[in-house]
């Protein structure tokens, strides 16, 4: 049924948070009230991507795009927009395009990307599997199943050049072909969803914006390695992702597209989604699939590797969420189309998560070999508040930093290890010049320190030390020795530890050292955070030739360290101080600064 309208309505986690759902249902219901909601289409779809605008609506045939929307938005732009057909400028991302077609592709946060896995995120009700069949989806499953062999499908992979999007970077034809070549009774297909880095929502984007692609492509994997079983391994914490998966595998499932007898073909293929309750170190393959297992998720030594003795102790195909959703579109277009996207390398796009200090957060897809100024001036804004850019941190607690020396750099698997940094799942955060790089490495280590299952000592001894080392600094008491017996460590269980979490935990350590040493030395030797950041080194003094008395600082301290009298100079009691600041907020004669 065609229709006048189809009003999408962002339906990722960001936009629920923010009454997404109460604006779709506020939509439908202006619709029912004038009595025009068989003429147009209100559709849940999945992540725009533009996180920073949300909740969105956007408006096609002519493409409007409304930002900023809440619930009682609903009446305006059914009224205006819809009946009388005059768009409602104050609601529109680009006020100007109120007179004339609007268009993504004239938005900078969307100039720049290429939306290959995201390539129905926010076109398509996630729910309903003949959005996806519409735009292609499933007939990648079909080639493969009645006009492809086995090796045709790997040797598509290989022309590709599609490497794993999970942070190692490993190709994907190479794995498959393993298990391809393994004789087993049975073999099975494992998604990674296991997404645990701090800032990091790619995956989960994904499988609620377009679940069906990951389920056709462990589908098409299981037919080109001779297996018939897939677990969908996903954090509890993803509820809508999970809905949604579940969803989608009940009407494929009941469209033939799954179970028994696909498409008449003969082949078998089910897919069961397996819970995780959190823990980082279960990223890590041998790990998830101890706990699918029912097992303590806990890595074990390599090899041999899944792809050859992996679940069961049965040869395991298994790929994380992006890597999937690569794997139709390249089956559907030919991996010499996939190819010329990228560098020569490193091919293809990759999703990242703009976070931190930057404009426009939000999840972006970007070819292979786009500089990092690109991702951070063009698509994200550059960085608010008129602060100066500092660094971006990527691949979350197991990367490093990229710094402004660096901007014009190629992002791809092999620049970032040159700069001592991972492309990890696809964290990116934007630090400016008020983050202290000693706090930051902190966090993290912090972070590791607690996702680390115990099992071997460079990890769980050798992360407390740094931890410990990284407390002592960030609260005055570094020495110079410290930095030495960090950097051994780091070079110690780089080397040691079991699994790729304890070997790439020091990895924001040597790369803060690395470009900013400084900031550690002056921790040390001045007794001073350069950025203002750790609260044990910070004096707030208020200065007489600046304060005229208003008690405004006095007023909001929590803790009473402020005294004096109404139009006299006031006085801040150390003593008594816990540094939090609101006195440097509030003051509107900038007379309280801190040292």
């Amino acid at each position: 049924m065609k229709f006048n309208n189809y009003i999408l309505v962002c339906g990722g986690t960001g936009c629920e948070s923010s009454k997404a759902d109460d604006i779709f249902k506020a939509l439908q219901k202006e619709l029912e009230n004038h009595n025009i909601l068989n003429e147009n289409q209100v559709v849940k779809t999945g992540c725009f991507g533009f996180c920073e605008k949300g909740p969105i609506v956007k408006i096609l045939p002519d493409e409007s795009f409304y930002v900023h929307v809440k619930p009682e938005d609903a009446k305006e732009l059914i009224e205006e927009h819809i009946i009388k057909g005059r768009k409602v400028s104050r609601l529109l991302y680009n006020k100007q395009e109120s007179s004339k077609r609007a268009s993504i592709d004239n938005i900078d946060f969307y100039r720049k990307q290429i939306r290959v896995v995201l390539r129905n995120c926010g076109f398509i009700n996630p729910e309903d599997v003949n959005e996806y069949i519409a735009r292609d989806g499933y007939l990648a499953l079909e080639k493969v199943l009645f006009e492809m062999k086995p090796e045709d499908v790997v040797e598509e992979l290989k022309k590709s050049g599609l490497r794993g999007r999970g942070g190692a970077g490993f190709p994907t034809w190479r794995k498959w072909s393993f298990t391809q070549s393994t004789s087993s009774d049975q073999k099975y297909i494992v998604c990674n969803a296991d997404e645990g880095d701090p800032g990091a929502y790619m995956d989960r984007s994904i499988l609620e914006g377009d679940p069906h692609s990951v389920l056709e492509a462990m589908a098409i994997a299981g037919k080109t390695v001779g297996a018939s079983k897939g677990f969908i391994y996903i954090r509890a914490e993803y509820p809508l992702a999970i809905h949604r998966l579940e969803v989608a595998i009940a009407q494929a499932t009941e469209m033939g597209l799954l179970g028994e007898n696909i498409l008449n073909s003969g082949f078998n293929f089910y897919i069961e989604i397996r819970l995780g309750a959190g823990a980082f170190v279960c990223g890590e393959e041998t790990a998830l699939l101890a706990s699918i297992e029912g097992k303590r998720g806990m890595p074990i030594p390599r090899p041999p590797f899944p792809a050859v003795k992996g679940l069961w102790g049965k040869p395991t195909v298994i790929n994380n969420v992006e890597t999937w959703a690569n794997i139709p579109i390249i089956i559907f277009k030919g991996g010499d189309w996939f190819s010329k996207i990228g560098t020569e390398t490193s091919k293809g796009t990759k999703v990242f998560a703009l976070t931190g200090k930057i404009k426009n957060s939000g999840l972006i897809e970007v070819p292979m070999g786009t500089t990092l100024r690109d991702i951070v001036y063009d698509i994200g804004g550059g960085v608010p508040n008129g602060k100066k850019f500092k660094a971006v941190q990527t691949g979350g607690p197991s990367g490093g930093v990229i710094t402004s020396d660096y901007l014009d750099t190629p992002i791809d698997f092999e620049n970032l290890a040159k700069l001592g940094s991972i492309m990890g799942s696809g964290g990116m955060i934007v630090m400016d010049e008020d983050d202290c790089m000693v706090d930051v490495t902190k966090f993290y280590l912090e972070f590791t320190v607690d996702e680390s299952c115990g099992k071997c000592s460079p990890c769980r001894i050798g992360g407390r030390q740094l931890y410990n080392y990284l407390e002592k600094i960030t609260n005055g008491d570094g020495t110079e020795e410290d930095i030495r017996k960090m950097k051994q460590i780091s070079q110690a269980m780089g080397r040691a530890a079991l699994c790729a979490l304890g070997q790439t935990a020091p990895n924001p350590v040597i790369s803060t050292l690395k470009y900013y040493e400084h900031e550690y030395e002056a921790h040390i030797r001045d007794k001073k955070c350069p950025a203002g950041k750790c609260k044990n080194l910070l004096l707030y003094t208020i200065l007489a030739d600046k304060c005229i008395g208003c008690g405004l600082c006095a007023k909001k301290c929590p803790v009473g360290a402020i005294t004096g009298e109404k139009k006299q100079q006031h006085t801040l009691d150390t003593s008594k101080c816990i540094k939090c600041g609101v006195c440097e907020e509030v003051c509107k004669f900038k007379a309280v600064v801190k040292n």
